[in-house]
């Protein structure tokens, strides 16, 4: 599992480090206000109050090593912007900050982010069901707690049907379609890729390396099938 920081301890900050936290990931939780620290401590692995523009106090709590940083600072634009810049320069491998509009977003990759999130738009939930699972491609809300997703099919499906599988008794999702990828030579004897749809798997339905399965779910099935 990775280990990651999350630095700003708002509404949106503290509700995903406390989701990666129970999923199991190392979580270190920052934040220059006292309060929010206390109030998180006994629910993160480290709850630490600093200035996270200070690169060196980053780099005592040992920020440097984890391998994704999440920048939840959203009142304070110059500290987020600082707070990213700061991150790269320590080493982050990926580092993800929040921006409230397009604009912000775009002065955020331009600076050094990886990725921008958009808590008006992207919940914290499920933002942790995308870092702890990166084999969910993409995911659309349709209640509360379940979604339509589309997932990498893991190794231990490969060659093997949905009946063997038995994915909705064992992980209670429904499979509602496969996409696959093939490589097929022209009358030229070019290669070349070509994506189908199984729109409706059968439980004989095989399924095969480089397959996308559409799910249907609860977000915690999905993070499951994708840790797994």
């Amino acid at each position: 599992m990775e280990r990651f920081a999350v630095i700003g301890l708002g509404r949106f900050g503290t509700r995903l480090a406390e989701q990666l936290t129970k999923a199991g990931a190392e979580v270190i939780a920052i934040d220059s206000n006292r309060e929010l620290i206390e109030a998180v401590r006994d629910r993160v692995g480290l709850a630490v109050c600093l200035d996270s523009t200070d690169e060196q106090a980053l780099r005592t709590q040992g920020i440097d090593k984890v391998d994704v940083a999440i920048v939840g600072i959203g009142a304070d634009f110059e500290a987020n912007a600082l707070t990213t810049v700061t991150l790269k320069q320590l080493g982050v491998p990926r580092v993800i900050s929040r921006a409230t509009t397009r604009i912000r977003g775009q002065i955020l990759e331009r600076i050094g982010a990886d990725d921008i999130a958009n808590p008006e738009s992207e919940s914290a939930d499920r933002w942790s069901n995308r870092l702890v699972a990166p084999a969910i491609i993409q995911q659309v809300e349709l209640a509360e707690g379940y979604t339509l997703t589309q997932i990498a099919a893991p190794k231990h499906f490969f060659n093997k049907t949905l009946e063997q599988l038995a994915v909705r008794k064992k992980y209670r999702v429904n499979v509602v379609a496969i996409r696959r990828t093939v490589e097929e030579v022209d009358d030229q004897g070019q290669t070349r890729t070509r994506q189908f749809m199984i729109s409706v798997p059968m439980p004989d339905s095989v399924i095969k390396p480089a397959d996308v399965l559409l799910l249907i779910g609860s977000d915690e099935a999905m993070t499951a099938i994708a840790s797994e």
